[in-house]
């Protein structure tokens, strides 16, 4: 080969174009799209379950009590006693403890007079009122055949002392317990005399007076059966507080601070149907608290967790979200769930 001849040329390569300003700009208009459609999420009102109508009955009680209501707690228990729940799935043991206790003198004297409150207690409707740090005062009406056992005569033979109020006898089973009998099946119970007198003697009405409450009984979906409602923001962290506090991961989010107001019903039949509505002071801390609660309810239902089978399959039942300021907790649990394994309906 001739020195002079020329070599072929060799084609330049070209430089790799930059796809860094396309990645960035793709995760920019998803992280945008991810913020707005959170944003419209958390600001979109949600269709709500249409509540149950709160009884003319009931209304006629709510209406005069006296004062503004902390907590408010209805239970129709001669409903729930004719429930499938009731007879086919509750135990006799719990039937048969109902958790309500007068203190250790009324409780002997209901044990005297022969009253079983499982069995004769049929509804009960109590609205309670914190006054000062310590003292709580409460007023509300039973219904039952209990009033048959303690008559007028057992009362005033019981009794600490007596006073006229609105026109009725009261009597004082202990110091912080009177009752009054109402009529053939129903009594009123307070913590003092003075509240059976605002009772009796009402000053406008409660729904017109405490707006809060009011607002509270329209959330809760089922009054039926069982339903309860705090309305003071001390009360309603309080109770929940004592429900985590063995949870160190619920009392570290935060979010059972900033609970303003809360409302529980439950309706019996052939199974349990619930819906729990938890209203925080903004939507922000719903969202989050929403957030965090579906989280938990959806991890702790994954197999391979810790959890038991049983309660795995009990939270396949629970549902949760958010809805402006308030965080909507619903169950629909069905009589199988309660039932053990291989056990036939």
């Amino acid at each position: 080969m001739s020195g002079t001849e020329q070599q072929p040329e060799i084609p330049a390569l070209q430089a790799p174009k930059k796809k860094g300003p396309i990645v960035l700009a793709t995760v920019f208009v998803i992280g945008m799209t991810g913020f707005f459609a959170i944003l419209i999420w958390i600001n979109w009102s949600k269709p709500r379950q249409q509540p149950e109508p709160l009884s003319k009955e009931l209304t006629s009680i709510v209406q005069d009590m006296p004062g503004t209501s902390d907590a408010m707690l209805y239970v129709g228990l001669k409903d729930i006693r004719q429930s499938r729940f009731w007879n086919e799935a509750l135990p006799d043991s719990l039937k048969r403890s109902i958790p309500f206790s007068a203190g250790k003198r009324v409780d002997g004297l209901m044990q005297q007079w022969g009253i079983d409150l499982s069995r004769d207690l049929d509804t009960l409707l109590i609205s309670f009122q914190r006054s000062g740090r310590k003292q709580q005062n409460f007023i509300g009406v039973a219904w039952g055949d209990f009033t048959g056992k303690a008559t007028a005569k057992a009362l005033e033979a019981a009794s600490l002392k007596t006073a006229e109020v609105g026109g009725r006898r009261a009597f004082a089973l202990d110091s912080t317990l009177w009752v009054c009998p109402m009529g053939p099946r129903s009594m009123a119970i307070a913590s003092s005399s003075d509240m059976l007198e605002g009772f009796f003697r009402p000053s406008g009405h409660l729904f017109e007076r405490d707006s809060v409450t009011a607002a509270m009984i329209g959330k809760a979906a089922y009054k039926s059966h069982l339903w309860f409602t705090l309305s003071s923001p001390q009360w309603t962290a309080g109770a929940l507080q004592s429900l985590t506090s063995k949870n160190r991961d619920v009392k570290s989010v935060g979010n059972v601070s900033s609970l303003q107001r809360l409302a529980m019903s439950v309706k019996f039949g052939d199974g349990l149907k619930g819906q729990s509505e938890w209203v925080y002071q903004d939507k922000r801390a719903a969202f989050f608290a929403s957030s965090f609660l579906w989280g938990t309810i959806t991890l702790t239902s994954n197999p391979g967790t810790r959890t038991s089978d049983a309660a795995r399959a009990l939270l396949k039942h629970f549902a949760v979200h958010q809805n402006l300021e308030s965080v909507i907790i619903t169950a629909d649990l069905p009589l199988s769930a309660f039932r053990k394994q291989g056990e036939k309906p």
